[in-house]
């Protein structure tokens, strides 16, 4: 497909986000790359083409995600997409977690998101369009992992913004676009980079491609809809999750395995 469209990513200097980027720069559209890591954000950038922004920004304070949108405006003029993807996870148990633990992941995985539906809000307004994308977990949806249980809530919360902020949306604009994406283990250096460490999520089971992520968030873009599971049978997994009504039993079992 060609995307003629101005694409902002957050977290692109690796893993989905940098994929994704630079697929959408060989499908014609114009990528706006944003990562703290310069050098890495370079390299990518070089992979997506001439027609590219790329923006040093820590996306945990808001005034770099507004920064992102006014070099964008500047540049391209407008917004079509905006895609929230940066995220961090971690290695620690609810019984060892700090009050620091909790604020990281909150920053990173929450209000990072947050910034950035509040910031290109207005601009998409004006314009009476545009498509905002959370990149969230199947942990947001199943504590697969306890080891990840701060993220994991963090990603619940991620997915209740979303849900919410679509619904204020709807009636008034309903050309903006408001998608949630829910990938399960991905085949990045996610792991190695969790807080307290962790393994790599490349060598544990059932990985997916960060290649198969961003075809998912490509057809996202192309045909928008409030939700999508980047791999067939997460969502039944999911319906399997809230449908047992013995919750002890369930756990137990997945203890088990």
């Amino acid at each position: 497909m060609s995307l003629e469209k101005v694409v902002v990513v957050t977290g692109a200097s690796s893993g989905i986000g940098a994929v994704l980027a630079e697929q959408v720069g060989q499908r014609g559209g114009r990528p706006v790359l944003a990562a703290r890591r310069e050098r890495e954000l370079h390299q990518v950038a070089l992979r997506c083409g001439t027609d590219v922004i790329e923006v040093v920004a820590d996306v945990t304070r808001r005034a770099d995600v507004q920064h992102i949108l006014d070099v964008t405006v500047g540049r391209f003029g407008h917004v079509d997409v905006w895609v929230n993807n940066a995220g961090r996870g971690i290695t620690r148990p609810v019984a060892e977690l700090s009050d620091e633990d909790v604020d990281a992941m909150m920053a990173v995985n929450v209000k990072s998101a947050l910034y950035g539906m509040q910031v290109v809000l207005p601009h998409f307004k004006q314009r009476g369009r545009g498509h905002i994308i959370n990149v969230s977990s199947m942990l947001g949806r199943i504590p697969f992992a306890s080891g990840r249980a701060a993220y994991s809530a963090a990603k619940h919360a991620l997915n209740s913004l979303t849900a919410n902020f679509r619904m204020d949306l709807r009636a008034q604009f309903p050309e903006i676009h408001v998608s949630l994406v829910l990938p399960g283990v991905v085949a990045t250096d996610f792991g190695l980079h969790a807080l307290h460490g962790g393994p790599d999520s490349r060598s544990l089971p059932m990985v997916q491609p960060a290649g198969e992520v961003a075809d998912l968030i490509l057809d996202v873009i192309e045909h928008p809809r409030a939700e999508a599971y980047t791999r067939p049978g997460l969502r039944e997994q999911v319906a399997a999750y809230y449908a047992v009504e013995d919750r002890d039993a369930a756990e137990t079992q997945r203890a088990s395995r």
